[in-house]
């Protein structure tokens, strides 16, 4: 039997315990990194992190 190699569907929007495992950081950190890009979307009581938005905030970190 073959094994079929997984497919990376990206997410657009993700929970904030999602993107901090994404991202390989603390929950606390990807919180507050999320609202300093602007990147939160609420929804009544649930909170969702625009990755496209985050992943160009990230970028503006880069050292040249």
């Amino acid at each position: 039997m073959q094994r079929l190699p997984k497919t990376m569907n990206k997410k657009r929007l993700v929970r904030y315990k999602e993107g901090a495992e994404m991202y390989s950081m603390g929950l606390n950190k990807f919180q507050s990194l999320s609202k300093e890009a602007g990147a939160i979307i609420k929804i009544d009581r649930m909170v969702l992190v625009d990755l496209d938005v985050f992943d160009e905030y990230l970028e503006s970190f880069r050292v040249k």
